[in-house]
């Protein structure tokens, strides 16, 4: 019984586990804009890591330098959907392309 809820168990992390490989994060502009990029490389379903890349951005309208109303994240590639983390938008993107 405890073999069966260990695999059980292991069958439900592998099925909602997203992997990628962050590759860079940056951060552009001064003063009133500013924005944030996010390349991650995303893995095959073997757990390989792809050649297929993801770019995820936010936008930031700064007053007084003051940067705390930052924008949501989006895919450069589908601005379409947004996301409340990078690591939302970074498993949306692999998920699009057929990967993890």
């Amino acid at each position: 019984m405890k073999k069966t809820f260990i695999y059980l168990f292991a069958i439900f992390i592998y099925q909602n586990a997203f992997a990628y490989q962050k590759i860079s994060s940056n951060e552009f502009g001064m003063g009133d804009a500013r924005n944030q990029n996010i390349v991650v490389k995303c893995t095959t379903p073997t757990g390989g890591v792809s050649d297929e890349k993801c770019t995820l951005r936010r936008y930031a309208k700064c007053i007084n330098n003051n940067c705390a109303t930052w924008g949501t994240w989006r895919d450069l590639r589908d601005t379409t959907d947004t996301y409340q983390t990078w690591q939302d938008a970074a498993n949306a993107c692999c998920r699009k392309k057929g990967l993890r």
